[in-house]
């Protein structure tokens, strides 16, 4: 099938080609962590390009549980036109646009002054970075279904300010995540232990959420084909949660991988995989596409046209694409006419893994920011210069976020 071929959903919902626009962490909201002029202008941009899908990076269901100082939040209706007009520069365009719904769990900045949850009270173990990171406490059944509620919520809220749908990010090592790897989830109740148990946060939201919104709203999950890492959440684990997947109203399944500890998005793995190629997941997603129900999507490192070609003629009805637009944004309109554009960002090899991907975080969102006021991107940015520009705008906008939350409690 063509790149640029319509995909049908199950709900009956039509994407107009089959290549989308993953998310990523833009750190782009205004004061009161919602969508800000320049993260609007930064989706105009690459709705311009026209994919079939955009999807925003993460969108926090809790304002007291976020990935960054400058993330997205939406919980309730107080700044809903914002997200109206977030949603209507995609919809001028005829491209779906759908939120990324996600909760941090333990990858919660210690600088944010929050409380951290998690399945089970253990902590990041990134070396000399873990203290970067706030301690977790193990959540109570009270807190699990507060979450569950908060997705559902979300979601309602979602479609109200007329984006087309919803992904729950279940991926990344972020709370869902956490819940699916006995690495994370040392819990002994309902919760814990068994894949079902692990699983069963993962599919409650799922019922939640579709139970909020139209028949017609598209509800989609996003899962790691494995952690990469000794002992966690693996391909078998990730088949099994596919079988389970299976029976629920799904729109559209997203295979990733990795997390803060093992940045395998990034194209590195912590038990050792090489991952340095595109189309990072392909292989195990070929796997899939003969169990699941529901279409499925591949993300990691993907950014040619022939790429594209070959995640499709592997059964995979998408391919998402993320840091290849970050320096191209009109990068498909470019292949509609012929051009086989190969944007990427030379590769940052230094020894401390944790410090390299934070850089290659830093280039990325220097890339967005730069997009957001209207400039060409520069993929010849130095990544020391980039990660030292984005630890100054974490720190003063976590300075930021500790005092409106400090004023909100009062």
């Amino acid at each position: 099938m063509s790149p640029f071929e319509a995909l049908q959903l199950p709900n009956g919902q039509v994407i107009a080609n089959r290549i989308a626009k993953a998310a990523m962490e833009e750190n782009m909201a205004d004061a009161q962590q919602a969508p800000s002029r320049q993260l609007k202008q930064l989706y105009k941009a690459w709705a311009d390009g026209e994919p079939g899908l955009l999807l925003t990076g993460n969108v926090m269901i809790d304002r007291h549980a976020m990935t960054g100082p400058g993330g997205v939040a939406l919980e309730d209706e107080q700044h809903l036109d914002s997200f109206r007009e977030w949603a209507d520069v995609a919809r001028a365009k005829g491209v779906h646009f759908w939120v990324q719904l996600s909760h941090p769990g333990r990858q919660t900045m210690a600088n944010l002054g929050q409380q951290a949850l998690a399945p089970s009270a253990i902590a990041l173990d990134l070396g000399s970075f873990s203290k970067l990171f706030a301690k977790p406490r193990a959540m109570t059944e009270e807190d699990i279904q507060d979450v569950i509620k908060r997705f559902a919520t979300s979601a309602r809220l979602a479609e109200k300010a007329g984006f087309t749908g919803v992904q729950i990010h279940g991926a990344h090592g972020y709370l869902i995540s956490q819940f699916l790897s006995p690495l994370s989830n040392h819990r002994t109740d309902r919760w814990g232990g068994s894949l079902e148990n692990r699983a069963r946060l993962l599919l409650e939201v799922v019922h939640a959420v579709r139970a909020a919104v139209s028949p017609s709203f598209c509800v989609a999950v996003k899962l790691n084909s494995a952690d990469f890492q000794r002992g966690g959440f693996d391909d078998a684990d990730a088949r099994a949660v596919v079988e389970m997947l299976n029976p629920l109203p799904i729109d559209l399944l997203e295979l990733s991988g990795g997390s803060y500890e093992a940045p395998a998005m990034q194209g590195e793995a912590r038990d050792g995989r090489t991952l340095a190629r595109e189309a990072y997941f392909l292989e195990f997603a070929k796997e899939l596409a003969i169990i699941a129900k529901m279409p499925l999507m591949v993300t990691g490192g993907i950014r040619r046209l022939p790429v594209v070609q070959q995640v499709l003629d592997s059964g995979i009805a998408m391919a998402g694409i993320a840091t290849a637009l970050t320096l191209e944004p009109l990068l498909l309109k470019h292949w509609r006419e012929g051009r086989d554009l190969n944007p990427q960002l030379r590769p940052i090899s230094w020894k401390r893994k944790p410090l390299a991907a934070l850089a290659t975080l830093a280039v990325v969102r220097y890339q967005m920011r730069r997009l957001s006021i209207g400039r060409l991107p520069n993929a010849k940015t130095a990544p020391w210069l980039a990660l030292l520009r984005d630890q100054w705008f974490i720190a003063r906008r976590a300075r930021q976020y500790r005092a409106v939350m400090t004023q909100s409690s009062r």
